[in-house]
């Protein structure tokens, strides 16, 4: 016979039903090994009609029709057995009508005492059965689509394709599975095709209208053009489980082969996709752009943002008195004397009103001098010298495109070329033009991005204890790291409450997600969780009582805490965990080891009990308490990294400030992809 699944521990099976969660109403109830009701939680009382308060202790198959009894002995016969359940009963709502309800049951350990209980979800089966039709409406589009379609996994394999991606590529749905790109077709640029899918999977961002160029099987002895569109799949929980491409076919019709210089247009547009933008930094984004157009485009391409950018004050500004912008990438070709004469990365330019480049910006309109002349310099001349010190240096042509994203100017873009080259044509500025854009964007999401990180940070860091207080008889000593500025800020924080002389709580938790509404969300929890701490109750009714606070939140929001009670004089800690990793006891002797404290599940899902386990400590013991940023990163797994903390941990730290600068020096160096918070507690003098 299959075990039950425990209470507190974490549940594969109901982890399936997290997208019902989602989607449409889910009941919640819990039964004891008789059918009676024990919890009658969620949509419930929405579902049946009837409160909490008149289900609790009712035999569940009370809401049953009678013709429904041998079902029902059936699924409780099963559920003792300890296996899953699934199926549609008829249920009577309090109002007399019958609902038809999706039941899925799953035998738990009784939260008191021996045996078992039943954890029921139940959903209106009309409802979830409109939830699997739209999955199947979407399998059939998936099939019937006129655009190329194809689902890659995150190793960039190959795990279904259309009918139309079929007959496009002239190969069969069998010869694709498992299979990358560059296996199927080296004769097209398959390589930064999947450049631009892993840059996907890592940031989530879609790509759009990336171009591919080349020959396929369907028709190898002519080059064709098409479009694709690139986005990550997700699981309910944001897990990436790979890719989803589509593609368009956009060869010029009547032309059996591209020309050479639209081809080199379009290698440079994907390039832009894929050099263009890799970080949040506007000054980094600039520069790539710069080198991206050089040489290809131009022999000296300048970028400058507006000064408002660099300062992060408001862009909403008017331009009448002038520009002021900050370059912020410059590129050259080697050996032209003409790149000398401008200003440097860095550089602070000012333009008056009247000054073409002024008005270049204002109008939002890229500008186009196919030939730079005595009489252009000239028109120039009253607001800046360089356009005259640039043609006599061999300049002959040049072009301004703005930097313009969501509506609003960010700067502009500056081309030259010399005489040994042909002029900018009205392809060179539409090529620009479509350069500038994609940076455009990409600069402003740095701004955006930015000016979001510095409010979450500035709102969390006010709402984390500006001083700890520890008790008598316990030294403290704590470190927070935020997330650096590639990375948003998250919703880690810590408290220490002193109860009583020589009694005192510890607590660490992290709210899941990023960003203000995760700082927002922590600064509700420590504030919850510090008040009920002064009430001194029990870690398990803290933990209790925060899961029901998480929950009566109006966005869902799920979160981890570790909660200890520290008693000195009775040489005692009492803990217990909501999913948050275990803390790390460093013994007088200098031994270190995890403690083994049930997981718990994370706070704002409910339903289910949380237990306290009591630590006994000798005298000078350490506690340390830390989020999973430490531990855990892109490159090292949570087992790895735990491994590691207990190895720094083992010895004796006389200064305990200086064991969380270690820790985190050691096993989060910067740049730091996630909050971080180290606790550590003393608890107690070493016995000499």
């Amino acid at each position: 016979m299959t075990g039950p699944i425990r209470a507190g521990e974490p549940v594969a099976a109901v982890g399936k039903t997290a997208a019902w969660w989602k989607a449409l109403p889910v009941a919640l109830i819990i039964c004891d090994d008789s059918g009676r009701i024990m919890q009658w939680a969620r949509d419930a009382p929405e579902l049946l009609g009837y409160t909490a308060h008149e289900a609790m202790g009712r035999d569940i198959a009370g809401f049953l029709h009678s013709d429904s009894d041998p079902m029902a002995r059936t699924v409780q016969d099963s559920v003792a057995s300890g296996r899953s359940v699934t199926g549609v009963f008829p249920v009577r709502h309090k109002n007399g009508r019958t609902v038809e309800v999706e039941v899925w049951a799953c035998p738990i350990a009784a939260q008191v005492g021996p045996g078992w209980n039943v954890l029921v979800l139940a959903a209106e089966a009309d409802a979830a059965r409109q939830a699997r039709e739209g999955g199947a409406l979407l399998d059939g589009l998936f099939a019937r689509s006129p655009v190329g379609m194809a689902v890659f996994d995150t190793e960039l394999r190959f795990q279904e394709i259309n009918r139309a991606l079929e007959a496009m590529n002239g190969m069969p749905a069998s010869a694709y599975v498992g299979r990358r790109l560059p296996e199927l077709f080296p004769g097209v640029n398959s390589e930064q095709m999947e450049a631009a899918m892993r840059r996907v999977l890592i940031t989530g961002d879609p790509v759009v209208n990336f171009r591919i160029v080349g020959r396929t099987p369907a028709d190898p002895d002519h080059d064709r053009s098409w479009s694709s569109f690139y986005f990550r799949l997700e699981n309910a929980v944001g897990k990436s489980l790979g890719i989803s491409a589509s593609i368009v076919d956009i060869t010029a019709p009547g032309k059996d082969e591209l020309e050479t210089t639209g081809h080199q247009r379009l290698q440079l547009l994907n390039e832009a996709a894929l050099r263009v933008g890799t970080t949040l930094d506007v000054r980094r984004t600039a520069q790539e752009l710069a080198d991206l157009a050089v040489p290809r485009l131009a022999d000296t391409a300048t970028v400058d943002v507006l000064a408002v950018l660099t300062d992060d004050a408001d862009l909403m500004i008017s331009l009448t008195g002038g520009a002021t912008l900050c370059r912020q990438g410059k590129a050259s070709s080697p050996g032209l004397p003409s790149a000398d004469t401008l200003a440097g990365v860095g550089g602070t330019l000012r333009f008056p009103a009247a000054a073409p480049y002024t008005q270049a910006v204002v109008d939002r309109r890229p500008f186009l001098l196919t030939h730079l002349d005595a009489r252009d310099a000239a028109a120039a001349a009253p607001c800046t010298s360089t356009p005259e010190r640039l043609r006599s240096l061999g300049v002959e042509s040049m072009m301004m495109v703005p930097l313009i994203a969501r509506g609003l100017v960010l700067g502009m873009a500056t081309f030259l070329r010399g005489g040994d080259r042909p002029a900018f044509d009205a392809a060179d500025l539409t090529l620009a033009g479509d350069l500038a854009a994609h940076a455009a964007v990409c600069i402003d999401n740095a701004r955006l991005y930015h000016r979001e990180h510095d409010t979450a940070l500035t709102l969390q860091r006010s709402m984390l204890p500006r001083r700890v207080e520890p008790p008598s008889g316990i030294e403290i000593a704590h470190r927070y790291l935020p997330a650096s500025d590639v990375n948003e800020v998250g919703g880690d924080w810590y408290d220490v409450t002193a109860l009583a002389p020589g009694r005192g709580a510890l607590a660490v938790g992290d709210v899941m997600g990023h960003g203000i509404q995760a700082a927002a969300v922590m600064g509700q929890m420590r504030t919850a969780a510090r008040a009920l701490a002064h009430l001194d109750m029990a870690p398990e009714q803290l933990l209790r009582n925060l899961d029901h606070a998480l929950l009566e939140l109006d966005s869902p929001v799920l979160a981890t805490c570790l909660y200890g009670v520290c008693d000195v004089t009775a040489r005692r800690c009492w803990f217990s965990r909501a999913g948050h990793p275990p803390p790390v006891l460093v013994t007088p002797d200098g031994s270190a080891r995890l403690l083994d404290l049930p997981p718990g599940i994370p706070l704002g899902i409910g339903g289910l009990a949380y237990t306290t386990t009591e630590i006994t400590l000798d005298p000078g013991s350490i506690l340390v308490l830390y989020t999973d940023g430490l531990v855990e990163s892109r490159t090292t797994d949570l087992d790895r990294g735990l491994d590691e903390l207990v190895h720094l941990l083992t010895g004796t730290h006389p200064d305990l400030d200086q064991l969380c600068g270690t820790l985190i020096d050691r096993l989060a160096p910067p740049p730091a992809e996630d909050d971080i918070t180290v606790l550590a507690a003393r608890i107690g003098v070493p016995t000499p």
